[in-house]
Formats: C-alpha cells, sequence, structure tokens
C-alpha cells in the first residue's frame, strides 16, 4: 500500500517534504503525530490525525501517539489569536491520561503486531532538562529570525491582537521541534505528521535533526477540515462534538455525521471512513440519484460512529433516531440511557412533579392538562376520544393511571398528542 497515495486521493493530503514519498515506498518507517491533552477528551477534529495513523500503521509502518504532557504546559500558538490559558499539572496529568485511554481504541498497542503502535509523553524526557541545558543544546541551533520567518509566529506579531505573543508560546516550536530529534535518536522515528497548521513546527524538527545530529528527517502534513457553509468543522450550537461518549452521546455523535450537507458528505467519506475508492464512487452515484435518502451521510455516520464508540452504541444510536422519526416502542424507550433520552428529547417542553405523585399513582387526565400540556381537561378528553393520546409511544385509555412502573431512566414520562407532539414529564 502506497501510504501517500492512499492520502492523496482521499484528499487528505496538504503539504510533503521532498523525498518523503519515496523513502516511505522502500523502508519500513516509524512516524509520529503529537496530540495536546487541552482536555480529558479528544473531538472529531482529532479524528483527522488519528485516521493519519491508522492509514500509516495499515500500510506496515509503526505508528507513535505522542501526547504532549509538557508541551501541555507551553500551549501551542498555531492557528490561534490569543494565548491559551496554561494548565496546572493535575489537570494535564488527568487530560493525558483520558487522551491515552482514548487513543488505544484507534490503534493497535499489541507487542504481538509487526508493526505495532506506541505512546509516548514528552513529559517523560523534558522533565528531566533543565533550562541550561535546553538553551545550550538545542536553542543555539535554531536561529531567532528562522523562528520568526514561521506563519504562527508571523501572524500573531502582524495581527491586531494587543497581547502580542509571550516568549512561552514563541518557545514552543523549539519544544515540538526537540521531541521529533528525541524520537529520531531514541525511537529511529524517520517522520513527523500533523495538521496543516503545524508544518512550521514539524520543519523545526527535521531542521533540528539535520543541523544537531547531521541526520535527514522527513515530514508531512494534511489538510485542516471545513465545513462547506463556512462554520468550524466538529463544533454544534452545543459546542465541541466529542469523542468520549461522557461528553458527546453516541446519539449525538451519529447524528452530526446525519445532519453533514451533501457537499460535505462526499468529502467525509473518504476522509473518515476506510472504505475503498470504488465502494467509494458507488456510494455517491447512488446519493447524486436519491439524495433525499441521505446515503452518504448515514454512511459515514455508521461507520465513524462504530469506529469511535462500538456496533452496540451506533444500534443504540439508529434506536434513538428512530424513536423520534420513525416506528418505536416502549421498550425502546425504556432502552434508552438517561443522557440519550434527554438528547433525544432536547428541546422538548417539560414539567417538573414529585415523585410522590407518581407514586400514587397520576390520573392520564390530570397528567396532560395540570402539567401544561393541554389546556384542559375537556381538551384532553377530546383528545383521548379520537385515540391520540400516548404514553411513552403506546396510545391509553381515559381510565389509564400513571406509576413508576412507567418511568423512563427512573425520572421521565414522555406524553404525546398526535404523532409529532412531545412533552416530557421529570420527577424531582
Amino acid at each position: 500500500m502506497n501510504f501517500v497515495e492512499e492520502l492523496r486521493w482521499r484528499g487528505m493530503l496538504h503539504d510533503i517534504m521532498p523525498e518523503t514519498e519515496e523513502y516511505l515506498l522502500k523502508n519500513k518507517t516509524t512516524g509520529y503525530i503529537g496530540f495536546d491533552p487541552t482536555a480529558d477528551s479528544l473531538h472529531i477534529g482529532s479524528l483527522v490525525p488519528i485516521i493519519l495513523l491508522m492509514h500509516f500503521q495499515k500500510a506496515g509502518h509503526n505508528p507513535i501517539a505522542l501526547v504532549g504532557g509538557a508541551t501541555g504546559m507551553v500551549g501551542d500558538p498555531s492557528g490561534k489569536s490569543d494565548e491559551r490559558n496554561l494548565l496546572d499539572e493535575e489537570t494535564l496529568n488527568k487530560n493525558v491520561a483520558g487522551v491515552k485511554e482514548q487513543l488505544a481504541r484507534f490503534l493497535d498497542f499489541k507487542s504481538s503486531s509487526e508493526n505495532s503502535a506506541e505512546m509516548v509523553n514528552n513529559y517523560d524526557w523534558m522533565k528531566e532538562i533543565s533550562l541550561i541545558e535546553f538553551v545550550r543544546d538545542v536553542g543555539k541551533h535554531i536561529t531567532v529570525n528562522y523562528m520568526m520567518a514561521k506563519d504562527s509566529v508571523k501572524k500573531r506579531l502582524d495581527s491586531d491582537s494587543q497581547t502580542g505573543m509571550s516568549f512561552t508560546e514563541f518557545t514552543y516550536q523549539l519544544f515540538q521541534g526537540y521531541d521529533f530529534f528525541h524520537l529520531f535518536k531514541e525511537k529511529n522515528c524517520m517522520l513527523q505528521m500533523g495538521g496543516s497548521d503545524q508544518w512550521g513546527n514539524i520543519l523545526t524538527g527535521t531542521e533540528l535533526i539535520r543541523r544537531k545530529a547531521q541526520g535527514k528527517a522527513y515530514a508531512l502534513t494534511c489538510k485542516l477540515i471545513t465545513k462547506a457553509d463556512g462554520s468550524k468543522f466538529g463544533k454544534t450550537a452545543g459546542g465541541n462534538v466529542w469523542l468520549d461518549a461522557n461528553r458527546t452521546s453516541p446519539y449525538k455523535f451519529y447524528q452530526y455525521w446525519l445532519n453533514s450537507s451533501d457537499e460535505d458528505a462526499e468529502k467525509y467519506i473518504k476522509i473518515f471512513t476506510f472504505l475503498d475508492k470504488e465502494t467509494i464512487d458507488l456510494l455517491i452515484a447512488e446519493h447524486k440519484e436519491a439524495p433525499h435518502l441521505r446515503i452518504l451521510q448515514k454512511k459515514i455516520g455508521e461507520e465513524v460512529t462504530i469506529m469511535t464508540h462500538g456496533v452496540d452504541a451506533f444500534n443504540n444510536a439508529i434506536k434513538a433516531s428512530n424513536i423520534l422519526f420513525g416506528k418505536s416502542t416502549t421498550e425502546d424507550l425504556k432502552s434508552l440511557d438517561e443522557q440519550t433520552f434527554i438528547d433525544v428529547f432536547d428541546g422538548v417542553p417539560q414539567a417538573e412533579i414529585e415523585r410522590s405523585i407518581i407514586e400514587n399513582g397520576l390520573d392520564i387526565v390530570a397528567s396532560f392538562s395540570d402539567t401544561g400540556f393541554l389546556k384542559s381537561n375537556g381538551e384532553v378528553r377530546r383528545a383521548l376520544k379520537e385515540n391520540s393520546i400516548s404514553i411513552n409511544k403506546e396510545k391509553v385509555k381515559e381510565d389509564f393511571v400513571i406509576t413508576t412502573s412507567d418511568l423512563i431512566a427512573d425520572k421521565f414520562v414522555l406524553l404525546q398528542r398526535g404523532k409529532k407532539t412531545y412533552y416530557l414529564l421529570k420527577l424531582v
């Protein structure tokens, strides 16, 4: 498998150093990507470098995932208009542990594999280096002129920001460059990869290897993902789409991909799945014939949700989707965990009631009128005669009484009039 060509046809390749492709075709290579532990979970923007490492491993090479326990204390200025808040050590350690756990879902770290992945934390080697050593042994090899020429520096200095750029941020490219040098010396790591905004930092590493070790290393970057409408990829009204199911439920994760535009979906199917070119071309053709069926969006959602959360989570996401948009039963509702239930019915009007009221049995008419769902007892009774009242997706009669056996996730009851008008009772 030609790793670079694979990235090229998928539209992922952005910059590549001369001779890199030829070197990778002739040599089994160790390459790395760094991940900043700014939170205890990665988000879907991080899926691109993760998938880059997965392709690298599938091509027979050895991937290293570097978690920046040291560089996370400094803060990368690339693509930033202001300096990020620095994290304390306790928070950073928690974030590093969370990121490590997530990366293990995607890469094969089994030592028995011929090209097993490895995870490293740059704090392990940076913690031993004094400031004097670093300035003497690293700083002297990279000129200020060279560092000032980097886009990440120039953009910040040329911006209208009153804060300018701190010396802390300015040194970031030296830290990242030293990571590459260290892995080159200790792990025979010949390649660094990353997003296109990392190109300057990556080249600092190759330059440090050239000047300090008289060695030759290689580099490539992938394109930063943008959305066709100009909005930021991986963002929703609620914020980031996280890889942690506790932060973004598999249902909401799946819905993000399902809501992609047709233009974006044609791009995403190549970048975020491992389907071959023939299959993708066929899916794109089928989608264009019947775009209302959202064939591409559904396939992307399926592939990425299974890859990130597993088959069971994907099946539950489909089940949750069908609750609002298809046929479902009380059993389907009761199978949802609390967070998914809340996500599915996000924005649905609700009323809070005391648990004791449900424990004593709540009359069906009162449940609709006293809570404010319908205006009067008379309106509720008319709706009941029309057979348009449901509790937890099941039609009920006027003698129905809501009890604790009807609770979903031990605290919700779903009221419904007709097919699409919902109301939630939430126990307090």
